[in-house]
């Protein structure tokens, strides 16, 4: 009864104990979850254990190594393995919720607190554990370590295998051979019933005439080599029935490579896709401030090759494969999704995310996409496109923070061309960059020299720059959702605070070292604080 109570007191201690629930979410993390950042470098880590511990033990099969090497392989890449192994045992499943559920099952029953059967529940689940396959390639795994007993050196191929949990290539193919694993069975038992057939028939004309083959053995080493098409030539049939096996055991290894072959092809083919989006979503994970462009239309189109030139990170979500297959085409990173639907998005980390657009050609989906970037994150800046004018109210109360009306902007640079051409010619020209010169906005930043300068202060002509007008940000509003105030051409005794934008324009170079500056006298500030 003690026991129980103390099984039941240490349950309920462990699993209110934030310290220890950090741990393990930790370490399992860091072992099973890929997409958790530092796994990476764990598992470069453990590649490096792996590959050297095996140069290491066919070393020694031919010359002594050294004693630090020895020590090495021994105690340190052992060791690692074994925390390893016992890490994952433990991480496996949560041995104080098992004890805590059959304590609140005993309290609504009315009846004793059962130890033993919580006991055997957690031996049964560790048990599944230790008997899984990459459980036992992990044990056996540790056994090359023991110099005594040479025979225990065989097992450094588990070494080998051990590099499955950390290459991911290697575990896709594993993966997409078990998606065919009726198929390759009932291949095997083809291939089983053939050479058993084949071998049999070769014993009982060849083992009176034949010496190379005396047991059956002999046979079915013969009929696999034959079958396979590799033919070694050091058993040959001697008799006109064996020959004429032989041939026909030829042509069934011919059809049965190009069922076996027809069959991965068709594997990879319908896993191909799910893997090189796997893929690109992991690299999505990894960047960080960027884009999310969902529809790939001919905006989308303008916009990607303008990030594409300016460095700047995106991910392309649209439901056509064969447009996604175009952007890939481009060197874009795109996914084959339904924006409007929730599976779009259950992979994207929005807090990495500048802003998502809207971009497709039908307004209803435009609509739907911001409902379902919002119900993500209500933080997140979307800009959307609106075909008609009408839908610009309902774009709004679904979230989105900008709207393009691509029609309206037409209209206007076509009403204005006929007014004033060249000036608009002018405006399209810094617009796509053609002669170089740009138009670009500057954050001033905290510690920057433009922090509480006045306008008058700062030599723009020293850095070959126009300024056109700053935009003052509300206190009580993000940065990123929108402007609140643009003031044209201010005056020169107008002071800049923290936050403040310039919008400047100029060359390029003259930008990029302008920023520089900015950024720069940041940073020497804050190593001075």
């Amino acid at each position: 009864m003690r026991f129980a109570q103390f099984l039941v007191d240490l349950a309920f201690l462990i699993d209110n104990s934030l310290r220890y629930q950090r741990i393990k979410r930790f370490v399992k993390n860091l072992l099973e979850n890929d997409d958790y950042p530092y796994k990476r470098y764990f598992d470069y880590f453990m590649i490096f254990l792996i590959l050297s511990s095996v140069v290491i033990i066919i070393e020694e099969v031919k010359t002594p190594i050294s004693k630090w090497l020895y020590y090495y392989d021994v105690y340190f890449v052992t060791g690692v393995f074994i925390v390893e192994y016992l890490l994952r045992l433990w991480v496996y499943n949560d041995v104080h919720k098992i004890i805590i559920l059959e304590y609140e099952e005993s309290l609504f029953l009315e009846r004793p607190f059962d130890t033993k059967r919580v006991v055997k529940e957690i031996i049964k689940k560790k048990l599944e554990y230790i008997f899984s396959p990459l459980a036992i390639i992990d044990l056996l795994a540790i056994l090359p370590s023991y110099r005594e007993l040479r025979i225990l050196r065989i097992f450094v191929l588990f070494r080998v295998f051990k590099l499955l949990r950390y290459s991911q290539n290697i575990t896709h193919f594993f993966q997409v051979l078990a998606s065919k694993k009726i198929e390759l069975f009932t291949l095997l038992m083809l291939v089983a019933f053939t050479i058993l057939v084949s071998g049999i028939s070769i014993y009982v004309f060849e083992e009176q005439h034949n010496p190379h083959i005396n047991t059956l053995y002999d046979a079915f080493y013969w009929a696999l080599v034959t079958i396979s098409t590799v033919g070694y030539g050091d058993i040959a049939p001697v008799t006109h029935e064996g020959r004429t096996i032989t041939m026909i055991i030829i042509l069934v290894g011919v059809g049965l490579i190009s069922f076996a072959t027809s069959i991965i092809v068709s594997a990879f083919s319908e896993k191909l896709n799910e893997i090189r989006e796997n893929r690109i979503v992991h690299t999505a994970k990894r960047l960080d401030n960027y884009y999310v462009i969902c529809g790939f239309s001919h905006m989308a189109q303008l916009l990607a090759k303008r990030f594409k030139r300016e460095g700047i990170d995106f991910l392309i979500i649209d439901n056509d494969a064969n447009v996604v297959e175009r952007a890939l085409a481009e060197g874009y990173l795109a996914i084959c999704e339904d924006a409007t639907q929730a599976d779009a998005f259950r992979h994207i980390n929005f807090n990495s995310v500048k802003a998502v657009m809207a971009l497709t050609q039908t307004d209803m989906h435009n609509i739907y996409i911001c409902l379902n970037v919002r119900s993500f994150s209500k933080e997140c800046f979307i800009i959307s496109n609106a075909v008609d004018n009408n839908s610009h109210k309902k774009l709004k109360l679904a979230g989105a923070d900008y709207i393009i009306s691509p029609y309206i902007t037409a209209g206007f640079f076509a009403a204005k061309i006929i007014d004033e051409p060249i000036a608009i010619e002018a405006i399209k020209d810094i617009l796509l960059a053609r002669k170089n010169a740009l138009c670009e906005q500057v954050e001033v930043i905290k510690g920057s020299f433009l922090e509480g300068k006045k306008i008058k202060d700062i030599d723009f002509d020293r850095y070959k720059l126009i300024l056109l007008g700053i935009v003052k940000m509300e206190e009580s509003a993000p940065k990123e959702k929108f402007y609140h105030k643009f003031i044209f051409n201010p005056d020169e005794e107008h002071r800049l605070e923290v936050g403040d934008i310039l919008i400047v324009m100029g060359y390029s170079v003259s930008i990029a070292n302008f920023k520089s500056q900015v950024v720069g006298s940041s940073l020497r500030h804050g190593k001075k604080a």
